[in-house]
Formats: structure tokens, sequence, C-alpha cells
């Protein structure tokens, strides 16, 4: 017994037995993981078009996501846009995705296959409907596109969608009044170069560098839409509540704009995901989202607008439990 040993080898004793304690201790906390357990797995992440906004958001918040979620492989897949992302998240060909409130709302409405399963992760930042013409175009609203080729996004993409009810809320049939053509942002303004299109819409964040880069090769500019639509779009139902009167500031497009704000519509993007994503995995991609604005802010201007205070408002989507237990963590 170790009080059966003599006190001068006992006070010996009891600094090597705390010691060894210690380092046993030492080696627990090394070889058995405490805390939550890091994420790992494949994800694949829905984008858009080439060129498009949620595109280059998506390159970029890749890299981010392999610092922060190093066991996580993330692959980008290019899209349609809004409406098609959707398709991908309830088909699972895709774990998390970009789309506008309005298509999502869309979507619950016709009760498309999964919609009860989506869930949101954070609210980002606003598209702006942009009306682009030829700066010697006669068109000055919607209603001046009649019996004029305007290119209206592809099936798949949120840009159609709304194209569609702009054009209605004017007066127009979008299949009858106009030549619709269904092209998206990669390819809408080489065609209005070439003038196989006599304007297009585009649903994007502020700048979009492809109409950008469009205004600094050929003069065009935007096409204002008043408060008026908003009201009439309103009129429409449920899924169109999510428009809001809003304003392109006139250094937006320099060139297109002459310094001039141009009245317009806006509605939220989301990230949204499925109730079948792992909680933890969730609640590290919100952390990154919302961690990595500043960095990607730089390159995609519209990032910088993702806010730790508007991020949790969803709708129409509910929040999955994983960026819901992001939110409570990251609260002051």
């Amino acid at each position: 017994m170790f009080t059966s040993l003599p006190r001068s080898v006992r006070r010996r004793a009891l600094p090597l037995a705390a010691a060894l304690l210690a380092l046993a201790g030492l080696l627990v906390w090394w070889l058995v993981p405490f805390g939550p357990k890091s994420p790992s797995g494949h994800i694949t992440f829905s984008t858009g078009v080439p060129t498009g906004v949620y595109q280059r958001y998506g390159e970029l918040l890749q890299k981010a996501l392999d610092r922060d979620l190093p066991h996580v492989s993330i692959s980008l897949t290019d899209s349609e846009g809004s409406q098609q992302n959707l398709d991908r998240l309830a088909t699972g060909e895709a774990d998390f995705t970009v789309a506008t409130a309005d298509a999502v709302a869309q979507y619950q409405r016709d009760r498309r296959p999964g919609f009860e399963r989506l869930r949101g992760c954070a609210r980002l930042y606003d598209d702006y409907i942009q009306l682009v013409v030829p700066k010697g175009s006669p068109v000055q609203s919607v209603a001046d596109l009649r019996g004029l080729r305007v290119g209206v996004g592809q099936a798949g993409s949120g840009v159609r969608l709304i194209a569609d009810r702009i054009l209605a809320a004017a007066g127009l049939t979008p299949d009858v009044s106009i030549t619709p053509v269904p092209a998206g942002i990669d390819t809408m303004p080489k065609l209005l170069e070439q003038r196989e299109i006599d304007a297009f819409f585009w649903s994007g964040g502020l700048p979009t560098q492809a109409v950008q880069a469009l205004s600094e090769r050929l003069p065009v500019r935007l096409v204002p839409m008043d408060a008026t639509l908003v009201r009439s779009l309103h009129d429409v139902g449920e899924s169109t509540r999510f428009y809001r009167a809003a304003v392109i500031p006139g250094d937006a497009y320099a060139l297109a704009q002459g310094g001039n704000p141009v009245e317009t519509l806006a509605v939220a993007n989301i990230l949204v995901t499925t109730d079948a994503a792992d909680p933890d995995l969730v609640e590290g991609f919100t952390r990154t989202v919302i961690g990595s604005r500043d960095r990607i802010g730089s390159q995609v201007h519209p990032a910088q607008l993702v806010d730790l205070r508007t991020a949790i408002y969803t709708e129409p989507l509910p929040l999955h439990e994983g960026a819901r237990r992001y939110y409570r963590s990251a609260k002051p």
C-alpha cells in the first residue's frame, strides 16, 4: 500500500504521480476528440449561368468553405437560375443553392415535388431587375417592348419568371406581344450587340459584370420600371409580394446611366437547402457565408450586403435547424 511506504518516499512519489496523471490527461485530450465533430463528406452547390452573380459568388464561397470545412469537398454546377436550382435541390441533384424569394414562393404555390422539404439558411443580397436597351432605342417603358425581340432568360431561370410577370403587369402577353428569346446573361449582351435582340431583362446583383462589360463596349441604357408595376405585380397573388420598389444607384453602371438613378424592382436572394442536410454542416456553411462577406464582397459587390441582422429572415422558407443554431451562437 502507498500509505505503508516511508514518509520521505511518499513525499518524493507524490509529484511523480501528479505528473503522470497530468500526462495521462494530456494523452486522453489528444487521442479522444472532444466538442462538436467537424462535418465531412461531399456536397454539390448549384449556382447559375456563367458570368452571372450566382456563379461568381459560388466560386468565391467555395474557396472560403474549403478553408473553414476542410473535411467537406464541394462541387459547383452551372444552372439556368433559381427555378432549376430548386428543382435540383428537390431531386437530390444538389445540396445547397441560391434562389430568389419569388421563385421559392412560386415553387411552393405550385406544390412542386419536394416543396415541403426546402429550408432557408440565410437571406443574402437583393437582385435588381434590369431592362437593358441600346442607348438610341425608342423604348422608354416596358409597354414599349410590344413587337420587339426581347431576351427574357432561360426557362429555368428566375429572370424568366419575373420578366413574364412584368410584361403582363405592363399589359403585354409574354409569348404574343413580343418575340421572347430564351437566353441567359452569358449570351444576351452579345445578342444585343449583334442586333439579334432589341432588349433584354436581367435580374441580378449590382453591378452585374456582364452588363458592366457590355456598357463599356456598346452605348446602352436602363429602362425605368416605376412603383406602378410593383403594385400591379402585388395584385397577382401571394408569390408576388416579395417584389419591392427599388432604385439602381447612379454609379452602378456609370456609362449606361450617366450618373442618374433608375427606378426598378428588387427581390431577395436566399441560400437554400433541404431538411435532409446535416445540421452540423448547415451550421458551418452558414457561418462561412456570414464570415466571408467582406472577402467575397471585395470581388462580388452584392455580397457586401449580406448582413447578420437580416440573414435570419428567409421567408417564405423556415430556417434549417443548423442555421438556427448558428444564429443563436452568433448573438452579441
